[in-house]
Parts: C-alpha cells; sequence; structure tokens
C-alpha cells in the first residue's frame, strides 16, 4: 500500500487535479487552481521558446546592435531646441556642413529644457568649428542668460579607444555576474533546478539582446547595467517558483497517485498569478520612469535603463512559468527515478482504465445475458401456460393432439 503524501492536499489541489472548476478565471488564477496544462503542453512552449531565440540570434547576426557613442566612440553635438524646429531640419544642416548624415538626431526633453542629442562618427577640429557655425546661424540657440551665443552649442568627442575599454568592462561584469549567479544556483537548487535556472538566465538574456538588436534600441553602458539587474529579477523569480516546485514534490516518489509532472504543473498554476502581479508591478515604476523622466524632463540615461528593464521583465516573467518549469520536468524525465516514477504510475492508470473497461464490458454482457435469459423464461411459461389446459388454444405452429385427431374419425 503506498504511503502517504507528507504534503497534505489541499481543496484547491483536489479541485485543480480533479479538473472541475468551480469558480471564476480570476479566481482560479489567484487560487492557484485554473488547472492551466503547462507542463503537459511543454512541446508547445519549447516551440514559442525556440522561434524567439531563433529571432533574437538572427537579429543580432544580420542587424547587429546600435552602440552608443560609449561604446562606439565619436562625436555628440548638443544643441538647445528652439521654436518649432524638428530634427529633419538639424539633419539637414548637418548634412550641409558635412555631406553626409549623422548617425541619429533625438530631441530630448521639453519646453525650454528641450535639447537635440545629435551623434556623429568622430570630427575634427575644423569639422566641428564649421558645424557649430552652421548650427548658430541656422538656430540662434540662447545660453542660461536667454541671449543667443556659439557656446551654447557643446561638441564632445569620444575616442573608440575608450569605448573599446567600456565594452571589454561591460562584458567582464556581465561574465562575473552570471558566473556567480550560476554558483549560487548550484548551491541552492539541486542540479536539474540548476541547469533549468541557468538555462532561463540565458533564454531571458538572448531574447532581450535580440529585441533591443530587432528593434534598434541603442546600447549604452546603462542599459548594461540594466540588463544586470534584470537578470538578478530572473534569478529571484526562478527561485520563487522553484521553491513552490521543491515543496509540492517532497515525498513524490513514495506516492502512485501523481506524477513529479503532475505536481509542478500545479506549482506553475499556484505561483503564475504572483509572477503576473509582480511583473506588473515591477514594470508600473518603469512606465512612469519613461513617461516622467525621459518624456518630460529628457534624461536620456534614465530611457536607456528603462528600455532594458522593461523588455527584459516582461521576458523574465515569461521565462520562469513556460520555460523554467517544463525544462524542469523534460530534465527530470529523462533518467533517474522520476523517469522511472512518472512509468510506474502512467503504467498502474492504463492498467486500471483497462481493468474499469473490461469490467464494464462484462457487466453490460452480464446485464444483457440476463435479460435474455428473462425473455426465454417468460416465453416458456406463456407456452406452457396457454397448452397446459383443454379449453386453451394450441401454440402456433403447434401439432395436432393424436386425441382430437381420432375424435375426428
Amino acid at each position: 500500500m503506498a504511503k502517504s503524501s507528507p504534503v497534505m492536499d489541499t481543496d484547491s489541489e483536489l479541485d485543480f487535479e480533479a479538473g472541475a472548476p468551480k469558480h471564476s478565471l480570476f479566481e482560479r488564477l489567484y487560487t492557484g487552481t485554473g488547472g492551466f496544462e503547462i507542463v503537459g503542453r511543454r512541446k508547445l512552449f519549447y516551440g514559442i521558446a525556440l522561434v524567439m531565440v531563433l529571432i533574437a540570434l538572427g537579429s543580432i547576426g544580420i542587424r547587429g546592435f546600435t552602440l552608443g557613442i560609449d561604446f562606439a566612440g565619436g562625436s555628440r553635438i548638443q544643441l538647445p531646441a528652439s521654436g518649432d524646429v524638428g530634427t529633419s531640419k538639424v539633419e539637414e544642416v548637418y548634412r550641409g556642413v558635412l555631406g553626409h548624415d549623422p548617425v541619429t538626431v533625438q530631441k530630448a526633453g521639453s519646453g525650454a529644457a528641450a535639447t537635440f542629442q545629435i551623434r556623429s562618427e568622430t570630427l575634427s577640429q575644423d569639422q566641428s568649428d564649421k558645424l557649430q557655425t552652421a548650427l548658430f546661424n541656422s538656430f540662434q540657440p540662447k545660453d542660461s542668460s536667454g541671449k543667443p551665443n556659439r557656446n551654447a552649442i557643446s561638441v564632445a568627442e569620444i575616442s573608440s579607444t575608450w569605448g573599446g575599454q567600456v565594452t571589454q568592462k561591460a562584458l567582464i561584469a556581465l561574465v562575473v555576474f552570471v558566473a556567480l549567479t550560476m554558483v549560487y544556483i548550484a548551491i541552492r537548487f539541486e542540479r536539474d533546478m540548476s541547469i533549468a535556472a541557468i538555462g532561463s538566465l540565458f533564454f531571458n538574456l538572448i531574447v532581450t539582446a535580440g529585441i533591443y538588436s530587432l528593434v534598434g534600441f541603442e546600447v549604452t553602458p546603462a542599459a548594461v547595467i540594466g540588463l544586470l539587474t534584470i537578470l538578478g529579477y530572473v534569478l529571484y523569480d526562478n527561485v520563487v517558483v522553484f521553491d513552490k516546485v521543491e515543496e509540492n514534490t517532497r515525498g513524490v516518489l513514495h506516492l502512485s497517485k501523481h506524477t513529479y509532472g503532475e505536481k509542478a504543473n500545479l506549482a506553475a498554476n499556484q505561483t503564475l498569478m504572483r509572477s503576473i502581479n509582480t511583473t506588473v508591478i515591477g514594470i508600473l515604476p518603469i512606465i512612469a520612469m519613461l513617461v516622467i523622466a525621459v518624456w518630460l524632463l529628457g534624461v536620456g540615461t534614465l530611457k536607456d535603463l528603462a528600455l532594458v528593464q522593461l523588455v527584459g521583465m516582461i521576458v523574465g516573467g515569461y521565462s520562469s512559468i513556460f520555460f523554467a518549469v517544463p525544462l524542469l520536468v523534460s530534465l527530470k524525465e529523462t533518467f533517474g527515478p522520476v523517469a522511472a516514477h512518472t512509468k510506474k504510475v502512467l503504467a498502474r492508470r492504463s492498467g486500471a482504465a483497462t481493468s474499469r473497461v473490461s469490467a464494464a464490458a462484462g457487466q453490460r454482457a452480464s446485464t444483457a445475458g440476463s435479460v435474455a435469459t428473462a425473455n426465454g423464461f417468460s416465453g416458456g411459461s406463456r407456452e406452457y401456460v396457454e397448452g397446459s389446459g383443454n379449453t386453451g388454444a394450441p401454440r402456433p405452429g403447434a401439432r395436432p393432439s393424436g386425441k382430437r385427431q381420432k375424435r375426428r374419425h
């Protein structure tokens, strides 16, 4: 006889396992009894993840990244905005002086704090002077005193050597962070959970980088810092989900009612609403940062930081539930005691189902035989009653009796 589970089944679990929803969708999401088949449909989610990764890698390989001036080097010109002048007019002046288009021209801020940020390839001193003069003559920018001043246009030169050093340090920081994260996960969880969490981490990293490449977001040091922050968030979300999986699957190998995958699927449902809430609450201040700091105040650094956090948190919320948990179950069911236990439970269910079908078929045959026997006995009774009396009518097809034949002669 199977031992009882050390984790007591609750009514919510029973409702989930029976697949009989008794509440609305939002109530079932909140209580974790939604019954969403996440692990059972893992091939679908693997397919979605594969498509996302292939698109991301394809964009990175073909389009590459739009590196900020801090990484690629170049010249950055800042021009105070005046009137209704648009970026196209600034590009026209730049093209007229240097004969080619700038890398980017963006307008940041609003009102008196609005400025044009012009990013260009590295300019010589003579080119910088000509461009500064042409911009001043065209737009008459004013200084803090409110008077037109040529020095209100600032030009900053960033060498490619310095940009290469920044890139190298950013990559080192990223590698060190990922390595430390892998060590922590390996210590905190068992082997398969560690592999699944690290896989989710790299999935989030690749997809977020791919979206930056696909959309053309500029990669800056602030974006790298934001990416490191997002990897920490993904790790936190995985720890929460795997803690619930670990709690639900404790002692499952001593039972024969549920498989490891079913208990893990229950854990994913129970943490689904929490993951949604965490993601939504996390992105609300980021959206506020984009609206207030970027559109109203024109702080470009905060824009780069906010964009990578917004993208990474959404991808991380998806990967912790729909990628990490199915990957964990696939690893567990590949080989080892969990794989053997799953086969045993499924075989037991198959045998029980076959027995129920055989019993039902036997019961139907027994019922049919009883009905046939009852009908045969009833027919014989009628024949006996009808043929037993002298006045009874003969049974259809019966021979006349000898006594009647003698009377006829």
